[in-house]
């Protein structure tokens, strides 16, 4: 039986602002991708968020990204490769104490926004993020954009990697993601994505904007936390997945 995670992002509010449905999310998830406070959250979000994971039996990881509140993270930063490595490493700290104060454990680490994006495609960047990792913890694994300079870097590295596809998300014919604002980079019907994630698990693939399908191994799939069809998206792939005979369980 075909076997795959279903991760989202989330934890993505800060102080007094909500972002997303962190609690319908954790009731359909198998892993959570928690924000460490730079780009969102906060302590007392990153303990709530720890708190009902645990309860629900979900993985938990970290989900680091650029100090970078007013952009949400998606504005890239010119921090030099050094730089990156200690946020990182800061910010998988953040994330193991607060699990902890839990009663939970971070088992993996996932880069948001425009820092995962930058390391996707720039190997320097995506060396630095699994330096911090496996500087911190060489026992977490590394979630990585499949296809991409992640999954060299993290098996480079020597860390236990596990490559993801996007459920709302369009891809370039190079198998990366359609930059945000840019035509098809964004998949708002819930059953669209749902039947395109089904072909793309059972057949080991990524399918880019024109239905080219290039060859992948595919441990997870995330559903963005924060859109406002979130919980209505991932309760359809979660569906289709099941009914297609796809046994979903955390990776980690």
């Amino acid at each position: 039986m075909v076997s795959v995670d279903l991760n989202s992002d989330l934890g993505e509010g800060f102080g007094a602002y909500s972002c997303g449905d962190d609690e319908a999310m954790l009731a359909i998830v198998t892993s959570a991708n928690v924000a460490c406070g730079l780009h969102a959250g906060d302590p007392e979000i990153m303990a709530k968020a720890f708190a009902t994971a645990r309860e629900r039996g979900v993985a938990i990881g970290a989900h680091p990204g650029f100090p970078d509140l007013w952009g949400f993270g998606r504005r890239r930063i010119p921090f030099s490769t050094g730089e990156i490595e200690r946020l990182v490493a800061y910010q998988i700290g953040a994330a193991a104490a607060l699990a902890a104060y839990a009663g939970h454990r971070i088992t993996y680490v996932k880069s948001h926004g425009a820092l995962g994006n930058l390391a996707a495609e720039d190997r320097a960047v995506a060396d630095a993020v699994a330096r911090a990792v496996k500087a911190v913890d060489p026992g977490l694994a590394l979630l990585a954009i499949a296809l991409s300079e992640q999954v060299t870097a993290g098996e480079a590295a020597g860390l236990s990697v596990h490559q993801e596809i996007f459920a709302d998300r369009g891809y370039t014919e190079e198998g990366q993601l359609i930059a945000r604002g840019k035509p098809g980079a964004m998949i708002s019907d819930p059953e669209d994505a749902a039947g395109r994630v089904v072909e793309m698990v059972t057949e080991g693939i990524v399918i880019t904007a024109s239905g080219k399908r290039l060859p992948t191994k595919v441990h997870s799939i995330c559903v963005h936390g924060d859109s406002s069809h979130a919980v209505a998206m991932a309760r359809h792939v979660r569906k289709a997945l099941e009914q297609a005979g796809v046994r979903l369980a955390a990776f980690a």
